[in-house]
């Protein structure tokens, strides 16, 4: 079966944010249809909506043999493996994964967008990004993700020293 290119973020402020990225990672690693090709460094960020902690955020390229929507739910799985709990728009939680992007795709549908909507206003997205895939391409805008990263205000992102 043919393999596609994904990149992935990942996301935590509750609990311990780092254990639960890492072992988020391993999960991914173990789960059928997906293989890690490679994760940023991790970073603490600005939290964006209602006041909580900080976050650690971190991007991942996957290689899947999996259908966007597919990806997608287990994607959300994983995260109620974690206790993800939705209470609130942005708000914290122990594990949160988006799917950023899925090779070139655009595609609109109730549930799913990509590439994600919110990705390109997004310091926390972008510097893990810009750091494992600089020359991927933006379907929408046409921008390599290094050429969006100089936009931003990073103002907000720590890379972590560990």
């Amino acid at each position: 079966m043919k393999s596609t290119k994904c990149a992935i973020a990942l996301g935590s402020n509750l609990g311990d944010s780092l254990t639960i990225l890492k072992s988020a990672i391993e999960t991914l690693k173990n789960t059928p249809g997906i293989a890690v090709k490679s994760h940023s460094s991790w970073y603490q960020t600005a939290p964006v909506g209602p006041p909580q902690p900080d976050y650690i955020n971190a991007c991942a390229i996957l290689e899947v043999t999996l259908k966007p929507e597919q990806l997608l739910a287990t994607l959300l799985e994983i995260e109620i493996k974690f206790n993800r709990l939705r209470r609130e728009k942005w708000g914290p939680r122990t594990l949160d994964l988006d799917l950023l992007l899925y090779d070139n795709l655009i595609l609109e549908t109730p549930t799913l967008t990509l590439p994600h909507p919110r990705m390109t206003e997004r310091a926390f997205v972008l510097v893990p990004l810009a750091e494992i895939a600089p020359d991927w391409v933006h379907p929408v805008t046409g921008s390599a993700i290094a050429q969006l990263l100089q936009t931003a205000d990073c103002s907000g992102v720590q890379k972590m020293i560990l």
